[in-house]
């Protein structure tokens, strides 16, 4: 025999050896059949009756009669087996045993020990002598418990410490903050978990009531003392915030100081399903950054929205787009007749349609590609379909982008959006609400003041309708907010993106800031003001603190775990054509106005009349057909007076305006 065909042979009869198995490996002491817990089991019970017998043999007792000896050691051993097969004592994972798995070894043996007694009970009757001694039968039914609970815990315990999955992955050490319900809830499931992610270490009583406890043997901490202080001083890793009680101030100082000191933050919804438990560490995530800019709830009017969308038809234009496609989500929950999503974007309108219909099946979804610049195309959808209300979310938003391309800014921000308001105004829909942006308010881009050119020509032809026929019927209403976390192109994915590359983290200036919203958040604002809308209103909205983008971009960095300019650079690369450092929510000359609902005021801005706005848009779209970019912009400068560029070729067109706008006035 050559040597290639002894390894073969040795290869095969190490294959035959590995199929040729009992079931188990040392590995895999979780899994033991159940033929051999059984027979534990059976071993156990052996023993246990052997000491209780020897136990009574050494106080001179009988346990058993040795005349009976034979027919009660194989009735034990039989009811035994009879009932740890009626209780399926022996059908569970060991290492996953429970408090489930005690009770039926306490029912099985409780059990046998009443079949007992009910046998001596009858052998009494029948022969005058008992079997067993019903002491005995009471101590050997303890012992057979102790030892067969016993065993299981002992088999758990070193399977966990020994031959478990989470042995071999290094575990965080985390304190979980909280020591409430929901903190207790959470602990457990982290100490089921398989493969453990944390080893958890304490517990910390915000209200410091319970600190001379422990909560499933692990000590509560003070939170006087720093939370970064009792974190090294437990040589913590990480914080797992349960504690639904805090308020919003008091999450963020506590996410800011663990951030600061390098610690990582986890956090977890409210534990509402108690009897899936499974579940809730599967739900704790690291801390994002979305959670530090969420505000209080949003409190709408369900009732004034509901009158305004349920069973009417609803046109979304940009469906597909961030915005777009969360306004569809959420006027769905208003039980509208129908839908329709109207984007040029193929695929990803595809995506939204096939994620409504899963969400719900009596609304109807029409799907429409089409492009809104093209008024012929639009015009057979408003006649096919006749919308109620119709939700203005299509536009060109990049202002890079639009600073090299005047000319789509105004086919698609201006003759686009005039092609949409002439339409309703026609087919007679109730309200128009278009999506702006607070780049719209002293515009220095292109892109801005294409925003504003429409929302000038959306107001002024409210009021121009209103003038002519006060009881018009269509209701023209502009939302204006500033930036949105996890829009398509928006400085959040980006920087995630960047991160996850190891950097650099791009920023254009590091004094610049921005408003922020969350996508929910914004579009729960764009519903109510358009229910709460009479008709050329610019509502702008309550978005909170403004925030420096470097901060935003160092806090993100070290929720990812690492150390901003260490770990990951950040790299200044200068502001680009068109951007501001910061962006304004009202223009110079306005004011704004409250209204019922605390986050929406109305801006009261100065606007031309409507015949102006209307030669200068078709003059815009003229020269954008001949593609002349300077004249393009210095018209748009003339109609927007406020209108001055930044970091862009254009700004040399600002002097030239000025001088002919002051001598046309």
């Amino acid at each position: 025999m050559n040597p290639n065909q002894k390894r073969n042979l040795k290869s095969e009869l190490g294959n035959v050896f590995s199929e040729i198995s009992l079931g188990f490996n040392l590995k895999n002491l979780g899994y033991l059949p159940r033929w051999l817990i059984l027979f534990f089991d059976m071993v156990i019970i052996v023993v246990s009756g052997i000491i209780t017998y020897l136990l009574f043999q050494g106080l001179k007792l009988q346990y058993i009669p040795k005349e009976h000896i034979a027919f009660g050691v194989v009735f034990y051993l039989s009811i035994n087996v009879f009932f740890f097969w009626l209780y399926r004592t022996y059908s569970g994972i060991i290492r996953h045993s429970s408090y489930i798995d005690a009770l039926k070894l306490f029912f099985s043996q409780f059990s046998t020990f009443v079949v007992l007694i009910v046998l001596n009970f009858i052998v009494i009757i029948l022969d005058k002598q008992k079997i067993y001694m019903t002491t005995g039968a009471f101590i050997n039914t303890i012992l057979s418990f102790s030892f067969l609970f016993f065993y299981r815990i002992i088999v758990k315990q070193s399977f966990e410490k020994f031959f478990g999955d989470s042995n071999l992955i290094k575990k965080t050490n985390a304190i979980i903050y909280g020591s409430d319900a929901n903190a207790t809830a959470v602990a457990n499931a982290l100490l089921a978990e398989n493969p453990r992610r944390f080893k958890l270490l304490a517990f910390i009583d915000k209200n410091n009531q319970n600190t001379t406890k422990r909560i499933l043997n692990l000590p509560i901490l003070h939170s006087k003392k720093s939370i970064a202080v009792l974190m090294r001083s437990l040589k913590a890793e990480a914080l797992i915030i349960a504690d639904n009680s805090l308020t919003k101030d008091e999450r963020l100082a506590i996410v800011d100081e663990c951030i600061d000191y390098g610690f990582k933050v986890f956090t977890i919804p409210v534990v509402s399903d108690w009897d899936d438990q499974k579940e809730i560490s599967k739900n704790i995530k690291n801390f994002e950054i979305h959670d530090l800019l969420e505000r209080k709830p949003i409190v709408l009017d369900t009732n004034s929205i509901s009158t305004k969308l349920k069973g009417k038809t609803i046109l979304v234009t940009g469906a597909a787009g961030s915005i777009g496609s969360e306004i569809v989500r959420q006027v769905i929950n208003f039980s509208p007749k129908k839908i329709i999503i109207l984007d040029q974007a193929e695929t990803p309108l595809h995506t939204l349609s096939l994620e409504i219909l899963q969400m719900d099946n009596t609304v109807t979804v029409k799907n429409v590609i089409a492009d809104i610049r093209n008024f012929e195309i639009l015009e057979k959808i408003f006649e096919l379909h006749k919308p109620n209300v119709v939700y203005h979310a299509a536009a060109y938003k990049h202002v890079p982008m639009m600073e090299e391309n005047p000319s789509q800014a105004i086919f698609t921000n201006v003759l686009g959006t005039k092609n949409v308001a002439d339409l309703s105004q026609k087919y007679e829909v109730e309200r128009f609400l278009m999506i702006s942006t607070d780049k719209a308010v002293n515009p220095s881009s292109v892109m801005g003041a294409s925003k504003r050119i429409a929302e000038m020509y959306v107001q002024s032809k409210h009021y121009k309708n209103k003038t002519l026929n006060p009881n018009q019927y269509t209701k023209f209403i502009t939302t204006r907010f500033g930036n949105v976390l996890g829009s398509n192109g928006s400085v959040v994915p980006l920087f995630t993106k960047q991160i996850q590359e190891g950097g650099p983290i791009t920023i254009t200036h590091p004094e610049i800031i921005r408003y922020f919203m969350t996508i929910p958040e914004a579009c729960q604002l764009v519903l109510e003001a358009c229910s709460m809308g009479n008709g050329g209103e610019i509502y702008i909205f309550d978005m909170g603190k403004p925030v420096r983008i470097i901060d935003l971009a160092k806090k993100m960095i070290r929720l990812a775990g690492f150390t901003p300019d260490k770990d990951i650079k950040i790299k200044i690369v200068g502001l680009r054509p068109g951007e501001k450092l910061y962006e304004e929510l009202l223009n110079d000359s306005a004011k704004n106005l409250a209204t019922h609902h605390e986050k929406i005021m109305i801006a009261e801005e100065k606007n031309e009349k409507f015949e102006v706005i209307l030669d200068s848009i078709n003059a815009l779209v003229h020269l954008s057909n001949e593609g002349n970019n300077d004249q393009i912009v210095s018209k748009m400068k003339w109609l927007v007076p406020e209108f001055k560029s930044l970091n862009s070729e254009f700004q040399t067109l600002d002097i030239e305006v000025k001088e002919y706008y002051v001598y046309t006035k």
